[in-house]
């Protein structure tokens, strides 16, 4: 089983080509789970990853 890699909140704003509120706002509204410590918060690239690909279908629906 693959080891689950976690990044800083700007990694995963630049990974998922969105903005740092937006990956703390995902994380606020339950869609995306904030590891890490207080003051230091981490995210799972591949949940990220996940997260983004099924925002980008939604959105390609739309059109």
């Amino acid at each position: 089983m693959p080891e689950t890699r976690f990044v800083p909140t700007k990694l995963a704003a630049l990974a998922a080509n969105v903005t740092e509120a937006t990956i703390r706002k995902w994380a606020s509204r339950g869609k995306l789970t904030r590891h890490g410590t207080p003051g230091r918060a981490l995210y799972d690239i591949e949940e990220l990853l996940a997260l983004r690909a099924a925002a980008e279908d939604r959105a390609a629906r739309r059109t």
